[in-house]
């Protein structure tokens, strides 16, 4: 049977969002289950050869069922933007800056490429929805208060943004997840959670929002790779 290759790549980027979670089933949230069902419908469409294929996954995304791909940063790489080659090239380039950062704000610079990578995919000029801005994804008001005036300025974005991730270790004593959950969530968020080590973390991550509870075992993980 043959497939249109650009139906073939919608398929296969589908999947792998289907698969990016880092959590067990029992924490799997009724909208995560909605794209399941989403997936599920697209692929049936896709092998019945239907004539709405095409337009299956869009339609899914405008009725909610399912995430818009913005929502999976790393996703946009596989519509033309940076692949793994590319993306190693530019953690390269920006190592100068991540070492002196970690080296002024005492925090492993493996943990601020895998921040950097989590959060921007090593993109200079990426926003979020929510209006984090930069490689390591600074509010403007929090960009502010660590002296950072262009969070699009590599420079002032990754020194401003390791020295909010060395406040945050210190705030709970060197315990990284708690710190990446909060860089993520907000420490408001955590405190009121009263959560202050790793293993309060764990207890509580299901009170978490999804995207705080992958984020922080994704970042741990990318850690490990550039370790490696």
């Amino acid at each position: 049977m043959n497939i249109n290759p650009s139906t073939m790549k919608e398929l296969l980027q589908l999947q792998m969002l289907n698969k990016m979670s880092f959590l067990s089933s029992d924490n799997t949230s009724s909208s995560d289950k909605g794209d399941n069902s989403s997936f599920t419908a697209l692929l049936n469409d896709i092998l019945s050869q239907s004539p709405d294929s095409r337009s299956s996954a869009s339609q899914a995304v405008k009725s909610g069922l399912m995430k818009p791909m913005a929502y999976y940063p790393q996703m946009v790489m596989m519509d033309g933007g940076a692949g793994a080659s590319e993306l190693a090239a530019h953690a390269s380039a920006y190592d100068p800056i991540i070492q002196d950062a970690s080296r002024r704000h005492g925090v492993a610079p493996s943990l601020v490429k895998a921040v950097i990578d989590a959060e921007s995919s090593f993109n200079t000029n990426a926003v979020s929805g929510a209006g984090a801005k930069g490689l390591m994804q600074l509010m403007d008001q929090t960009g502010r208060g660590l002296g950072v005036s262009n969070p699009f300025d590599p420079s002032q974005n990754i020194q401003g943004g390791t020295r909010y991730l060395s406040n945050l270790l210190a705030k709970y004593n060197g315990n990284r997840g708690v710190a990446l959950a909060a860089y993520n969530a907000g420490p408001g968020r955590i405190d009121r959670l009263g959560i202050t080590n790793d293993q309060e973390l764990m207890s509580n991550l299901h009170l978490l929002p999804s995207e705080t509870q992958q984020y922080v075992n994704k970042v741990l993980k990318l850690q490990r790779n550039y370790e490696a």
